[in-house]
């Protein structure tokens, strides 16, 4: 499983948002970031912006790594068509994002531990990478001996979000289907993310 240096919380606070929309999220309680001078907030530069919306775009999807994340945006900007919505089907694309989409677990960080050990199958073969990129019309589904996990059956049944319309998520059988890649606009952020500016701050 990939390591992650610091809590999912500290990333909320240290870019000043509540990223996932949770109600655990310490933002809920302090408006600031960490240390003592976390009340003093400076006018951040252009490359502060950009920074910002890069830091913002890797850590919703489990904090992934600088590497993995500018391989996404070459292949992104490879590809036709505006390279920040490329940017956002790619990370949709992902096995954990789509876990995590279809309500299977309550959170990004979970889905890649979920994917990671083994409870996924992907059109009726056992998937165990994250980054594995989904096509249209793929059937993603837990494992037999894993649809009765507790967590499992919180997160389908859990308000805290709705499956988008992007994914068709059976929540008896314990599967889904990625029906298409979404627009920026569809995918169900709980902050505004800015993937231009990524593109912005990659393309200096």
């Amino acid at each position: 499983m990939t390591k992650r240096a610091e809590s999912k919380y500290k990333i909320d606070r240290r870019l000043n948002v509540n990223l996932w929309g949770r109600p655990k999220s310490p933002l809920n309680k302090r408006e600031y970031g960490p240390g003592q001078h976390g009340q003093r907030r400076k006018k951040p530069s252009d490359f502060g912006l950009q920074l910002m919306a890069k830091q913002r775009l890797k850590g919703y999807y489990g904090n992934i790594g600088e590497r993995q994340f500018r391989r996404l945006y070459e292949e992104a900007a490879r590809r036709r068509g505006d390279t920040g919505e490329q940017l956002v089907g790619l990370l949709e694309r992902r096995l954990d994002a789509v876990v995590y989409r279809a309500k299977f677990v309550p959170t990004v960080f979970a889905a890649r531990q979920f994917v990671n050990h083994g409870h996924v199958k992907v059109n009726g073969k056992r998937v165990n990478i994250p980054s594995y990129q989904v096509k249209e019309g793929d059937i993603v589904e837990v494992k037999d001996r894993s649809k009765q996990l507790t967590t499992v059956l919180e997160a389908a049944a859990s308000n805290e979000r709705d499956v988008p319309d992007y994914i068709e998520a059976d929540h008896k059988g314990m599967r889904a289907k990625f029906v298409r890649v979404p627009a920026l606009a569809d995918v169900p952020y709980p902050v505004q993310m800015e993937p231009h500016l990524v593109v912005e701050f990659y393309s200096r």
